[in-house]
């Protein structure tokens, strides 16, 4: 069983959005996933209220002194890939994610208040033993070049940028509404592509 932390210290950040879209993507591509929900306000719980598919999916919304056990529970039912969504400005419950899990990913859009938070990942990071870990330059503008300045200047700042950049797009928001991802509401779109180019990338890592 492979596992995967999706920690933010900023709200907003496209994290749920994120977690959601890479458990589906395992989800397509035969794999039995689980995405556990950390965060109390449940965004990928009700998400998965919002669900009318029966798949190979199970969302578990739990605390996160529970994280332990419910990843042993996961791997005792033959789970392959396990996506944890963290609450954001939660230093604690994302260390503790991020100690688990086996990789770590961060998005993170392409402005400065953005950018600036992550210091603070940086000591989640450090306090976690330092797990491989990834930034993901997310909800970035179509038009311009803001998401390639973001990227010189985290690769300046010494962290590992993902060479997949995800894009401000509708479909991400009106699947959502749904309890679906951009991936199973229109897979061709081009939200739906750079989801799975991303879940491809993490998979090759894991």
């Amino acid at each position: 069983m492979k596992s995967l932390a999706v920690i933010s210290q900023k709200g907003g950040s496209g994290k749920s959005t994120t977690a959601q879209g890479l458990a589906v993507e395992g989800v397509r591509a035969g794999l039995k996933v689980a995405l556990i929900d950390l965060d109390q306000q449940a965004s990928s719980g009700k998400w998965s209220d919002r669900r009318e598919e029966s798949d190979r999916l199970a969302v578990v919304c739990s605390p996160a002194a529970r994280l332990p056990k419910v990843l042993e529970q996961a791997k005792a039912e033959g789970v392959d890939f396990v996506v944890i969504d963290t609450p954001p400005h939660a230093g604690q419950i994302a260390i503790e994610a991020a100690k688990l899990a086996d990789r770590v990913l961060i998005p993170i859009e392409p402005h400065i208040s953005s950018l600036e938070t992550l210091n603070a990942v940086s000591d989640i990071l450090n306090l976690a033993g330092k797990p491989p870990a990834e930034v993901l330059i997310n909800d970035a503008p179509v038009q311009g070049r803001r998401h390639e300045d973001a990227r010189e200047w985290l690769a300046g700042q010494g962290f590992k940028v993902a060479p997949v950049v995800l894009f401000r797009r509708a479909a991400h928001s009106d699947a959502g509404d749904l309890g679906k991802t951009a991936g199973e509401l229109d897979p061709v779109s081009k939200a739906a592509l750079e989801m799975k180019k991303l879940y491809n990338y993490i998979h090759k890592l894991l």
